[in-house]
């Protein structure tokens, strides 16, 4: 199985590039991020690869990193995504995005994926949430209440400051984030108002 290839650029495909390795070009798929930071052809690349052997083809994948290759095995864990998917996901969101989107429960990030629905979306989320937080790169606390909320078990007054902030115009993660933060610093029986003041200020910083 081939893991990883050094070579140089030959040209490049809609949603591949050929890589040139001793005089044997092999034709490498990558999300659309991971074409773009590539070289010019003729320009040096190095590539993490996933190979994907079927009965009448054998498919080559490459990432930047071995970590992004890891969350492309990881994403095809998930009911109903397969590579194609996978490498839309991660031509979407680099994989720490990717991470902390799925901490937060943040599925309308990874609903912007071309081609993933919101079922889709929520089933990465859903199906990711607990091997996720170890990738990202967030608050564990907010990790901790993004899950609280999710699963209906957050303070009635953390959940109407957090709709309170996000009726203000600002993201559920932002302000989950911010009102963590507040809920920390005044402590388990602060009310909504006092909730709302000190995320403001948390998001001013």
């Amino acid at each position: 199985m081939i893991g990883k290839l050094k070579g140089l650029i030959d040209s490049y495909g809609e949603d591949y590039v050929i890589l040139d390795v001793g005089g044997v070009g092999y034709q490498v798929h990558c999300a659309g991020r991971t074409l773009q930071a590539l070289p010019s052809p003729g320009g040096a690349a190095v590539l993490s690869i996933e190979t994907y052997v079927r009965e009448d083809a054998i498919k080559l994948f490459g990432f930047r990193t071995d970590h992004e290759r890891e969350w492309f095995r990881l994403l095809q864990t998930v009911q109903g995504v397969g590579a194609k998917v996978a490498l839309a996901v991660l031509g979407t969101l680099p994989p720490t995005d990717l991470a902390n989107a799925i901490a937060l429960r943040d599925k309308a990030a990874v609903a912007r994926t071309p081609g993933v629905g919101p079922k889709v979306a929520e089933r990465i989320v859903s199906e990711l949430k607990d091997k996720a937080p170890g990738f990202a790169d967030v608050d564990p606390a907010v990790v901790q209440l993004s899950g609280a909320i999710d699963n209906n078990r957050a303070p009635r007054p953390v959940t109407d400051a957090i709709s309170a902030l996000v009726n203000l115009g600002y993201g559920q993660p932002q302000a989950a984030a911010a009102i963590a933060a507040a809920s920390r610093s005044a402590g388990e029986k602060a009310e909504t108002a006092q909730l709302i003041r000190l995320g403001l200020k948390e998001l001013s910083k």
